[in-house]
C-alpha cells in the first residue's frame, strides 16, 4: 500500500471529514472510494471512446434510429 500526500484547502478537507462522518467511513476510506469511481469512470470512458474509433457512423446512427423508435412507442 502506498502512502499520499495531498494538499487541500482547510474548507474542503472539513467537507471530506464531515462527508466521511456522515457515511461513517474514515476520510481515507472516502478518498479510497471517490478514487475508485474515477478510475472505473475514466476506463469506462476509455473503452467507450476506443470502441467508437473502430465503430460505424452508419451503424451507429440506425442504432440510434432503434431506440428512438423504442422510447417513441414506450410513450
Amino acid at each position: 500500500m502506498s502512502t499520499l500526500t495531498i494538499r487541500l484547502p482547510e474548507d474542503k478537507h472539513a467537507r471530506l471529514r464531515q462527508l466521511a462522518k456522515h457515511r461513517e467511513i474514515s476520510v481515507n476510506k472516502l478518498i479510497e472510494e471517490l478514487a475508485t469511481i474515477s478510475i472505473a469512470e475514466f476506463d469506462a470512458e476509455s473503452r467507450f471512446r476506443a470502441m467508437a474509433a473502430r465503430g460505424s457512423v452508419r451503424t451507429g446512427l440506425a442504432l440510434l434510429d432503434k431506440l428512438d423508435a423504442v422510447f417513441a412507442a414506450g410513450k
